[in-house]
């Protein structure tokens, strides 16, 4: 048998290129504890963080989990996508930065299109009221 190392590299060589260590989390129950959050993904590995989504924001119900290990967070996506946790299914991801930041800008320009949409709206109401007042 070969050396352990070559093993692994050759495990590694398979993985997909959206596996990392950090994994988001969907659907979490909104009163579910990050101790709570260590208990169920600490049974697939060393956990190195969990950052649990704010209460009062749009966020909350999500998480990001941090592993040690690459193949840690292999194996909890393999099991927990899916898990009922308080009666809810947690849908867990790769975190994947590229695709939460175009998400992030496409929100960014909606909201300046909406803005636009608003100074237009009041412009033509001035302008209706400029007309009325001329009449």
């Amino acid at each position: 048998m070969g050396d352990p190392g070559s093993s692994r590299q050759s495990i590694n060589s398979r993985l997909p290129p959206e596996v990392n260590r950090i994994l988001y989390v969907r659907n979490l129950p909104f009163r579910i504890t990050a101790e709570e959050l260590y208990d169920i993904f600490g049974k697939y590995g060393a956990v190195f963080q969990i950052r649990l989504g704010e209460k009062s924001r749009d966020t909350r119900g999500t998480a990001f989990v941090v592993y040690e290990d690459i193949y840690d967070a292999k194996r909890a996506v393999d099991h927990l996508s899916g898990f009922n946790v308080g009666g809810r299914y947690l849908v867990v991801m790769y975190y994947q930065p590229a695709k939460f930041e175009k998400r992030a800008d496409a929100e960014e320009k909606k909201k300046e299109l909406e803005e636009l949409r608003r100074q237009i709206k009041q412009k033509k109401a001035q302008m209706a009221a400029k007309d009325d007042n001329q009449s």
